[in-house]
């Protein structure tokens, strides 16, 4: 499968290791261009390109931006793509985003109305990118970690889940793009490392205008009820 990610900061980097690792063909693409990418390129064995080039390059296409950058990414060239969102909300990083702090929309509802002709599934955001790099495990071992999707795009989630399952993690699908919220950050899934069916008790315990406390997103499978 040919993926391109946008975002070459650690959940990028992750991403790109483990689909390398897998025999996929990777384009990495960055904001500061492609020279500042020779190195990873070379650490990895992957295609470096611009966030247009990336786009066009891949079936599949990750982003791990800083949200606040989402309208950047190029409409034309993700029109009819899968593209995963890995994006979460940090205001003090993304600045103030009104429809978010109200609780109206979701990280990935912002960038499907950016992109409206994409496929977009919500994936990859709930996990440390050090955990991402570090915690899978093979099908069926005990205690394997569990990850998230949301989507409107049965076909998309698919590719999705397929994709976290050969990064090893059991895929969990949280339901329409529009329930992603339920394991946005601070929500009782977000990067805390959770079996399936701790993952599965955590999405329903997540309420829309809740949030857990900041520190608490290390807690084991058990301590969610």
């Amino acid at each position: 499968m040919r993926i391109g990610i946008i975002g070459a900061g650690y959940v990028g980097r992750a991403v790109a290791r483990h689909a390398v690792d897998r025999g996929h063909a990777v384009m990495v693409a960055n904001s500061r261009g492609t020279r500042s990418l020779f190195s990873l390129g070379v650490d990895l064995g992957c295609r470096t390109g611009t966030a247009a080039e990336a786009a066009a390059f891949g079936e599949v296409v990750v982003v791990a931006i800083p949200l606040h950058a989402y309208r950047a990414l190029p409409e034309a060239e993700l029109a009819g793509t899968i593209v995963l969102d890995a994006m979460n909300y940090y205001p003090e990083r993304d600045g103030p985003i009104a429809a978010l702090d109200a609780r109206q929309a979701t990280t990935s509802g912002l960038l499907a109305d950016h992109l409206p002709a994409a496929r977009i599934v919500k994936a990859f955001n709930a996990i440390r990118a050090e955990d991402l790099e570090k915690d899978g495990k093979p099908v069926g071992m005990p205690g394997r970690r569990a990850l998230p999707l949301a989507g409107d795009d049965p076909a998309a989630k698919a590719v999705a889940a397929e994709l976290i399952d050969q990064f090893g993690f059991d895929p969990v699908d949280a339901g329409s793009l529009a329930e992603s919220w339920r394991f946005e950050r601070a929500k009782p899934a977000y990067c805390v490392p959770l079996d399936r069916d701790g993952l599965l008790r955590a999405l329903a315990a997540a309420e829309r205008d809740g949030e857990v406390a900041h520190g608490s997103w290390r807690r084991a499978a058990s301590a969610v009820g």
